[in-house]
């Protein structure tokens, strides 16, 4: 959910909630002067009723029947409206109603005594002797005898209950009928129109808001894309114009990092390029000296290798010789690896059977292996209908990274070991592997395995009783990477090791 939408949906939530909140307060403002209005007029009423009429109890006692057509004649224009005589305790003793009340049947006297001693109220809700399941608006007048004094003691209550609302179950039009028709359908109208008007006014407001911030994303996505070199050039949306807003001062921080970013990336280019080149120069002065230092010592051997007289010297010689090599090898390491981190270098690739370059690989290391006392081998798939291991890579490269994997693997392996490649296409990838029965590699080893210049301090060549440069699989991994692929190794101490790389498959020829 984008901020625009999450910033709409609250605010047409809030203008929602308040449009509710607002319609719910006029109902009941409405409903409170209605009801007020509707009490003052029913107290009013009585008292005019019980100003006017003085022998109103005596009349009840002597002629009851007469008494309840009087009620009913004092609210005749009144069929929402019923008038009683309530008894000092609220027992209901005459109504003007023609709903049957139980006999004895009390109201609430505690609305009745609020009425008569509080004629300042708003108003005063109480029973409704015909509708207990409802309160009503009520309003009291006390009953005295006409023979007493004004100061005598009440006898009774006239108990008036005035209905504000519709009565239970009538549809028939009337005075509530006719304010839910005129008030209800168009206060739902404005709401709507209301509830419309903000929401399309707030997505505009967002959208002019949140332009620059949609626009410094689009920017930052196509710099992520395209990377620090390409900038924006040629982009669908450049930088926002800088406001003096928070915005704008998010695109100025913006425009900082990124020119810090593309200068410190310069550099940073600046300095691989000349440690690149650095390297591939040493790499190429070193190479001619190391290999006349080797010609020579190759010489001395040769020239004492039959003179009992000079063992001591060609054991210094051979040692000599020995570290020689190693440092000619490390050189061409070097020369290769930086070779192969230039941002120009492109692959020569093929289409080739990588079973077939196996065969190869193992028939060029198998008189090494055999001095060794090792078995090699390059092993083909048992299902014969297994498709075959087709890829497309750079020969040369792909021999040179399988060759420093079966040479590793010569270094360590002891005499008896078994040396296995194998080549294989498995769900539109093919994987090559170099496994041994080697001693294997420790658990804390492997993952810097492919690090350039780590060396473990478990992992020691029997033959020559020194470890790795930490160069080789490091071009391993660097080859891989060049033809799209990745190198993974699994292995543990007394259970071999196997090295696998896995590469995109190439269709099948013809």
């Amino acid at each position: 959910m984008t901020v625009r939408l999450k910033l709409a949906l609250a605010i047409f939530a809030t203008g929602l909630v308040t449009v509710l909140l607002v319609v719910a307060t006029v109902i009941h403002a409405f409903q409170r002067f209605e009801h007020e209005t509707t009490y003052r007029r029913g107290t009013a009423f009585l008292g005019r009723v019980v100003a006017n009429n003085d022998y109103l109890f005596e009349t009840y006692e002597g002629e009851p029947d007469k008494f309840r057509g009087w009620l009913r004649n004092m609210v005749l224009f009144e069929p929402d409206t019923q008038l009683y005589l309530l008894a000092l305790d609220g027992a209901v003793l005459a109504s003007s109603g023609n709903a049957k009340i139980p006999p004895g049947f009390k109201v609430a006297l505690m609305p009745v005594l609020q009425a008569v001693g509080h004629p300042d109220a708003a108003y005063v809700m109480g029973d409704d002797p015909e509708r207990m399941d409802a309160n009503a608006v009520v309003a009291v007048q006390p009953v005295r005898r006409a023979t007493m004094s004004a100061g005598d003691a009440v006898v009774g209550y006239l108990y008036l209950v005035l209905h504000t609302g519709p009565p239970p179950g009538a549809d028939a039009p009337g005075r509530w009928s006719d304010l839910r028709m005129s008030f209800g359908r168009p206060a739902l109208g404005l709401i709507v129109a209301v509830v419309a008007f903000t929401t399309l006014l707030s997505v505009l407001i967002i959208v002019s808001v949140t332009r620059p911030l949609r626009r410094l994303t689009d920017a930052v996505s196509t710099i992520s894309q395209r990377g620090l070199d390409a900038g924006l050039a040629g982009a669908p949306t450049a930088l926002p114009a800088v406001t003096r807003d928070e915005f704008g001062q998010l695109t100025r921080a913006f425009e900082m990092m990124l020119a810090t970013l593309r200068r410190q990336w310069t550099e940073l280019r600046r300095l691989d390029h000349f440690r690149r080149e650095g390297v591939s120069n040493l790499s190429h002065d070193l190479r001619s000296p190391l290999t006349a230092t080797v010609a020579c010592l190759e010489t001395l051997d040769e020239r004492w290798a039959g003179d009992a007289a000079r063992g001591e010297d060609r054991r210094l010689v051979e040692v000599a010789l020995r570290n020689t090599r190693n440092a000619a090898r490390l050189v061409q390491s070097l020369g290769d690896l930086a070779k192969l981190d230039e941002p120009q270098f492109a692959l020569h690739a093929e289409v080739v059977d990588l079973g077939e370059l196996l065969d190869d690989i193992a028939l060029r290391f198998a008189e090494r292996a055999a001095q060794q006392g090792i078995t090699l081998e390059a092993a083909r798939p048992a299902d014969e209908m297994r498709a075959l291991p087709i890829a497309r890579v750079d020969i040369e490269l792909f021999e040179r990274a399988i060759a420093n994997l079966v040479d590793n693997a010569l270094k360590f392996c002891p005499p008896g070991a078994r040396i296995t490649l194998g080549a294989m296409a498995v769900d539109g990838r093919v994987e090559v592997s170099v496994s041994d029965t080697g001693p294997g590699i420790a658990a804390a080893d492997l993952p810097h395995l492919f690090d350039r210049f780590y060396q473990s301090r478990h992992s020691v060549a029997p033959a020559t009783g020194e470890g790795g440069k930490g160069l080789g699989l490091a071009i391993v991994k660097r080859i891989a990477e060049l033809h799209d692929g990745a190198v993974a190794v699994t292995s543990a101490p007394g259970a071999g090791t196997t090295v696998r790389l896995t590469l995109p498959a190439a269709a099948t020829p013809g």
